[in-house]
């Protein structure tokens, strides 16, 4: 069903065969690419979509407007996902008026060779009227590029709101979360759309907005103004029933909140880290701490981002390699200073053939990115033991820092 209202249709699509979004990101459960006409005396498009789905898309358009022109094409956001069919509509619809934010301009000229007479440009609260309907709009620059903005359509309370409150994860399920219908798909078991998109939707903002946080606090300061009654985001679903849970998780992510619980990363040459990295995992399920471990030799650092997001506490393992930290380890780290999380434990732990060094990098990662060192690690030599390693002691040091800051 594509008409979400008389005025709002749905012209998105699903993508279930790229494997990496952005080239770095795993979508082991596809993608959406969202794109909206409100339609009225005037039509407006919001956004456009990637490359690859012009027959289905220009199908989806001419079903729901046939023989009649689109007057606006509403840029929220400029990245080549929500931008690439912009020439397409262009040559199909010659007369169309390209509206966006200022910031954008010189990247439609960049990437599609566009003119100043091409583009309305928008500022903060600016508007258009489609006739019964205006549309206003509101500059939110880095979230999670400078040039962003979300459209605001008053007459029916609806957020057009771009990369913001996105998620992965094909549409499969019902376009909005009042159409949902959970038959099959991921996470087996959700009976709502948020229930099964939260992962996502924190993967989602964990990988590609996070580093944001306090732009993202700023658009939410600024779209608590408005009374919204419908969120028609660029990837994921429309949310009409769940809006609150929707907005307070990013809320929570944006201000760097967590829930009590355990991060475990690592990475290993011989499989000496990954025993103690299993055998502390054990220790903390025993003392029921929830832990979320990524292997970082099988896993892209994609869901260990996600589990950083969530959890109160990163434990991270890694041996000592050139002197330095295991390569994925390190590119984990590096990922995670550029997040600039906050208010976060840290535990590092690792083996070692002939020169203990890993560790104390790690912690000084961790220092500089501001966490809470629980103590000064565990680094030790060749294979793992429990001798060496007295994996209960430090769960329950874990466990007593999670419980002191709960």
């Amino acid at each position: 069903m594509s008409r979400i209202s008389d005025r709002i249709r749905y012209v998105g699509v699903n993508d279930d065969e790229k494997s990496l979004f952005e080239g770095v990101w795993p979508l082991p459960f596809g993608i959406s690419y969202n794109s909206y006409l409100v339609v009225d005396k005037k039509i407006a498009l919001i956004d456009t979509i990637d490359e690859g789905f012009e027959k289905e898309y220009l199908e989806k358009i001419k079903g729901e407007i046939g023989s009649r022109v689109i007057d606006y094409l509403v840029i929220n956001h400029m990245e080549p996902d929500h931008t690439s069919l912009l020439s397409l509509m262009l040559d199909i619809y010659p007369g169309i008026l390209i509206v966006a934010s200022e910031r954008a301009v010189p990247m439609l000229k960049g990437y599609y060779g566009l003119t100043d007479d091409d583009v309305l440009v928008v500022r903060d609260r600016d508007h258009i009227s489609l006739g019964s309907c205006d549309l206003t709009f509101h500059m939110t620059p880095m979230v999670h590029w400078p040039e962003t903005m979300v459209t605001w359509m008053n007459a029916e309370k609806t957020l057009f709101s771009g990369d913001a409150f996105g998620s992965f994860g094909a549409l499969k399920h019902g376009i909005s979360d009042s159409a949902f219908k959970c038959e099959c798909g991921f996470p087996h078991g959700k009976d709502d759309a948020f229930s099964m998109y939260m992962d996502e939707m924190t993967r989602y903002y964990s990988n590609i907005v996070g580093k944001y946080g306090n732009a993202v606090q700023s658009a939410l300061k600024k779209i608590a103004l408005l009374e919204i009654k419908r969120i028609c985001s660029a990837h994921g679903p429309v949310w009409e029933k769940q809006i609150d849970e929707v907005i307070g998780l990013y809320d929570r992510m944006s201000r760097n909140e967590a829930e009590p619980g355990v991060c475990l990363v690592f990475g290993s040459m011989y499989g000496n880290t990954a025993e103690a990295a299993r055998s502390l995992a054990d220790e903390l399920a025993v003392a029921g701490v929830p832990v979320a471990v990524h292997n970082l030799n099988v896993e892209n650092i994609s869901g260990a981002l996600r589990d950083l997001y969530r959890y109160s506490t990163l434990v991270v393992g890694s041996p000592t390699y050139n002197g330095g930290i295991f390569p994925p380890v390190e590119a984990f780290m590096h990922a995670v200073s550029a997040r600039m999380v906050r208010h976060r434990s840290f535990f590092a732990f690792g083996s070692y053939s002939w020169a203990a060094a890993s560790v104390r990098h790690l912690n000084e990662m961790a220092s500089k990115a501001g966490f809470t060192l629980l103590n000064e690690g565990i680094s030790f030599p060749h294979a793992y033991s429990r001798e060496k390693c007295n994996m209960k002691a430090i769960a329950e040091i874990i466990r007593a820092n999670i419980s002191e800051n709960s």
